[in-house]
């Protein structure tokens, strides 16, 4: 029996001898790559992590002790040891592993969202929970140098620091990359300690003290912390993390087991917060991945196991398409400018980066600070394009409403990953920007059907200058373009029946979806004309005044139904005084699970033969019983 087979849960690990940890951490290494060259997902991240969760299982004793990972894309490692390693072989499939920590899957996970720099603040609450509630439980909060980066982590440390006998320990996984290469200030402060010429040296000190001394406590740790204080002052002239009042153990060898083990022991027996520094290396054991200078095989798709590469994808992707249209539009412009958040490469913009250096920023996983940042660029004088997933864009939604939208400013907002990812599961679903969108006075926002539409309306957004502009799009390939057969003020008709009896008004690449009602309405003697608005906020009044010729008006997106593009143009007909009924076909109100674009919306209605079904019931049912013809299942 391997290793990794006799370890089904942390007790098991704990009963493994030290000397067998070496090649318990080789076999996982080899599990995950198996795995998720099949399935895809994120490899290089659990890769790096791999003896320091066997560390922190070894010393910390989950569930009782708490340990929340920051971002859950790291914890796959995690996982295995906590007796779901048969799930990896659905990791990320419909019904299968969640690719992120669950709830219901396991009581060892706390946590499950993906956005980073929030486990410092889950960790504070928890510890002061427990702290109120009697309870002596140690709380682990597992932060990459990446994720340092978000301000919550410097709001959330500036607490932890003030509560001196809560039991909080923070272990900062420093690899030197989040998503790509760290940046900012913080970065470049853990950079000059990882390769200055005192560091290897200075590792084998503390290895070297931290095996020898019997002692636990407080005494132990002052003196401790007294040696490296001084190495630190020599190295990095300003000790963040102790200007804040926390103790410090580092930087400690990320992929020592017996040295991690050790740091982490004095960490939990100190009784107040600790910091635990351990520098690891993304991608580590797995050559393809430590070669690989994009992102260390941070998140691929399924793979060749023994080269590391991934299939050529085949069409063009929206990414592309946005990015290279990016490029030409900075060729033309020289006042157009880019931002994103720890995402440069991953959002489109590694070839504007490429060929303007100097006009792209990359601020780190801090979307706050992103869009008022570009506020402060188009105040400048220059166009500002602001490049999320739109899944993250929630998390800067004050700063876009009040920091942008209220001053009026000319700031372009780029959504990637809108609507229904996939695999990524409820925390990354870009399905709510509709709904909240609405309520941002003088927004624009518009979405592309198809690569030629998102090249339009990316120019017609930067090319506005009396306010905000958005536009978004999906994950995965852009599919064949959609030529309109008529334009009515702004609005595409797509299909014109004769004698209409829906229009159905589709959202960016829902068209397709729309395109196939109609045939399979058509067969059932039902006319739907098929319209796309393009720009679907503001609502075009051309909109409305087609909407007053028809029976039913319907609508299709992929985002919520309440609150979206349908329920809009409902209360937009109503205020015209334009009485048909509106039926908005979107997604529920509920935390989506994991699956495949196609899976999840056709578990939810959003395919051609439901819809169509669903329309001509509702068609039929309002005509004349005398008049109605029997129609088949659409």
């Amino acid at each position: 029996m391997s290793h990794l087979d006799a370890v089904r849960s942390p007790a098991d690990l704990k009963a493994l001898p030290a000397a067998e940890l070496p090649a318990l951490a080789g076999e996982i290494r080899d599990f995950l790559v198996d795995k998720v060259s099949k399935t895809g997902g994120h490899l290089g991240p659990n890769l790096g992590a791999v003896e320091l969760t066997i560390a922190l299982h070894r010393v910390f004793d989950s569930p009782r002790d708490r340990l929340v990972w920051d971002t859950g894309h790291q914890a796959y490692v995690h996982k295995i040891l906590t007796g779901r390693q048969a799930g990896f072989d659905q990791l990320r499939q419909g019904g299968g592993l969640s690719g992120y920590p669950s709830r219901v899957e396991s009581e060892h996970d706390v946590i499950e969202n993906s956005h980073a720099s929030t486990a410092l603040s889950y960790a504070d609450g928890l510890a002061k929970a427990y702290a109120l509630r009697g309870e002596r439980r140690a709380v682990v909060a597992v932060v990459g140098d990446g994720a340092l980066t978000g301000g919550m982590c410097w709001e959330a440390l500036n607490n932890i620091a003030a509560a001196k006998d809560r039991p909080v320990v923070v272990v900062v996984n420093d690899n030197g990359r989040s998503y790509a290469p760290t940046i900012g200030g913080l970065a470049e402060h853990l950079a000059r300690l990882r390769v200055s010429p005192g560091y290897e040296s200075m590792l084998g000190a503390v290895r070297t003290t931290l095996g020898r001394t019997p002692v636990v406590g407080p005494p132990l740790y002052d003196a401790l912390h007294g040696m490296k204080k001084g190495f630190k002052d020599f190295v990095a002239p300003q000790v963040m993390f102790e200007d804040l009042g926390i103790k410090y153990i580092g930087p400690v060898d990320g992929h020592d087991i017996g040295q991690l083990e050790a740091a982490l022991r004095r960490a939990r027996d100190f009784g107040g917060p600790v910091i635990v520094h351990a520098v690891t290396r993304k991608g580590f054991g797995y050559r393809p991945a430590e070669d690989d200078e994009a992102d260390c095989l941070h998140g691929p798709g399924a793979f060749d196991a023994a080269t590391g590469k991934e299939p050529a994808k085949s069409g063009r992707q929206w990414t592309a398409v946005f990015g290279d249209e990016l490029v030409r539009l900075g060729a033309e412009d020289p006042t157009v400018v880019a931002i994103t958040a720890a995402m440069l490469g991953p959002v489109g913009l590694a070839g504007f980066a490429a060929a303007y250096p100097d006009r792209v920023y990359d601020v780190g996983i801090a979307e706050q600070h992103a869009v008022t940042s570009a506020a402060g660029l188009a105040m400048g004088g220059l166009k500002p394009v602001v490049c999320l997933y739109a899944t993250f864009l929630g998390r800067a939604f004050d700063q876009l409403l009040m920091d942008v939208a209220l001053h009026r400013l000319p700031v372009t907002f780029v959504l990637d990953r809108a609507g229904v990812t996939g695999p990524d599961g409820p925390s990354h679903h870009g399905m709510w920007d509709l709904a909240y969108l609405q309520v941002v006075p003088g927004l624009t926002v518009s979405a592309p059907r198809d690569a030629r539409r998102l090249a339009e309306l990316l120019r017609d957004a930067v090319a506005r200058q009396d306010g905000p502009s958005l536009v978004r799009f999906p994950r995965g390939g852009v599919g064949a373009d959609i030529d309109a057969v008529d334009r009515v003020g702004g609005v595409d008709v797509l299909h014109a029946a004769p004698d209409a009896d829906v229009l159905l008004v589709s959202v960016g690449p829902m068209a397709t979806v729309a395109l196939d009602v109609a045939e399979r309405a058509a067969a059932q003697g039902i006319g739907v004309t098929v319209v796309d608005p393009r720009q679907v906020l503001p609502v075009d009044p051309a909109l409305v005044a087609m909407a007053g010729r028809h029976r039913l008006v319907a609508t299709i997106e992929d985002g919520l139904r309440v609150g979206g593009i349908g329920a809009r143009l409902g209360l937009e007909l109503a205020d015209s005084g334009v009485a048909v009924p509106v039926r908005p076909f979107g997604l529920p109100t509920q935390f989506l699970e994991h699956g495949s674009r196609d899976q999840v919306l056709a578990a939810h209605g959003l395919t051609g033969q439901a819809i169509a079904r669903a329309l001509v019931e509702v068609v039929t049912a309002s005509v004349p019983e005398e008049s109605a013809e029997t129609t088949e299942d659409a």
